[in-house]
């Protein structure tokens, strides 16, 4: 009879310097040998008291901290927070306005979503053959970015009652020829490097599985909640600006493992380029910008307000109570980075130590909006 070999589990930190985990992030991972038993996540040491920040400046002044939570989404940063306002003061937004922030939130989310497919590539390994085509593709929507309103990275375009500068002249057929002559070729390089890639196959199939019921329980969203086969959307399940004029699937996948998620972002940057195809094509006339609106704006002491919105990770939320100032008295955020690392222990429990970071990676977070 042979005797069944003896082991003990050990711990070691995987992270920060782990040059495939984000940001300050780190993860203590409970072995027996190269499997998982326990995991702790540690949200390490980044907060900027973008909260507290905002309740220290003006409503218009705030706009400016959303840019810098998922510095890889600014644009979808600057969407609840404004609408928060908008809320909390009775602004009301004109329909312009409107269809130029879906424009800018629809672009950003493209740009998000390239953004996280070739970090992944790089995550399991590719090196940064991936990275560097999907980089490629979302410079041009920075330098649009650039041209819509001076800034690449931290464009604060968005602001209470509307948005800070109308479309430029040729920024629309700029917009469209991207869409015809580089979107393409991005859109099949992936497939044929990572997608069709048996390798890829193996690394990300039936592995970080997250059930439907399981990534409900954990409040996860977006498309980390897409992959898992839930069909919600804030989009249409709530839809708020504009977004209930415009036609969209919501892509979704079927086990919930890291491939999933990677196909559900693929999917959703082709949803994002019909919306914008549809907002350029029926862009409104008029005003882009609520009359009335000043630096010190106000709203009644007193009021609430909630907003919800579906940014490029998930649902990012804003809470705001007004005392009557030029501040909000109270700016709370929900940032879905930080709610759907809720899930990581469940979806890495019984992986192996090389799938640890590509999991973690198919969640897409951002730190900025995790300690924020």
């Amino acid at each position: 009879m042979i005797n069944a070999l003896r082991t003990e589990t050990f711990e070691i930190n995987m992270g920060p310097q782990h040059p495939s985990t984000h940001g300050v992030f780190r993860m203590v991972l409970t072995l027996d040998g190269e499997t998982v038993v326990d995991v702790v996540p540690k949200m390490g040491y980044l907060h900027r008291g973008i909260e507290k920040l905002a309740e220290e400046n003006t409503y218009v002044q705030g706009v400016t901290f959303t840019d810098r939570m998922d510095y890889l989404s600014p644009m979808t940063g600057n969407f609840p927070f404004v609408l928060a306002v908008e809320k909390l003061a009775g602004i009301e937004v004109p329909l312009r306005a409107q269809y130029l922030r879906i424009i800018a939130a629809e672009l950003q989310r493209i740009a998000s979503h390239l953004a996280s497919i070739g970090f992944l590539g790089n995550d399991l390994g590719t090196w940064y053959s991936p990275l560097m085509y999907t980089l490629r593709e979302r410079e041009i929507i920075l330098d649009l970015f650039e041209m819509l309103c001076g800034a690449r990275m931290t464009p604060t375009y968005m602001r209470p009652g509307g948005v800070s500068q109308d479309l430029p002249e040729g920024f629309k057929d700029r917009c469209l020829l991207f869409f015809e002559k580089n979107m393409p070729r991005i859109m099949g390089e992936v497939p044929a490097l990572l997608t069709d890639n048996e390798i890829v196959q193996m690394r990300l199939k039936n592995v970080g599985v997250l059930p439907a019921e399981k990534a409900i329980a954990c409040s996860v969203s977006g498309p980390s909640l897409r992959g898992s086969g839930v069909k919600f959307d804030i989009r249409k399940a709530v839809p708020y600006n504009a977004y209930d004029q415009f036609e969209f699937d919501i892509p979704t996948g079927t086990k919930g493992d890291n491939f999933d998620r990677f196909v559900v972002r693929y999917e959703e940057i082709k949803q994002s380029m019909r919306i914008v195809r549809q907002a350029l094509a029926n862009l409104p006339a008029g005003p882009i910008m609520a009359p009335g609106i000043t630096r010190n704006l106000r709203a009644p002491a007193g009021s609430e307000a909630f907003a919800r919105t579906e940014a490029s990770r998930g649902e990012l939320s804003v809470y705001m109570a007004s005392d009557g100032g030029v501040a909000p008295y109270r700016c709370k955020l929900r940032s879905p980075s930080f709610i759907n690392l809720t899930a990581l222990r469940e979806m890495l429990l019984g992986s192996r130590v090389a799938d640890v970071v590509v999991t973690l990676g198919t969640l897409d977070i951002v730190l900025g909006e995790v300690d924020r």
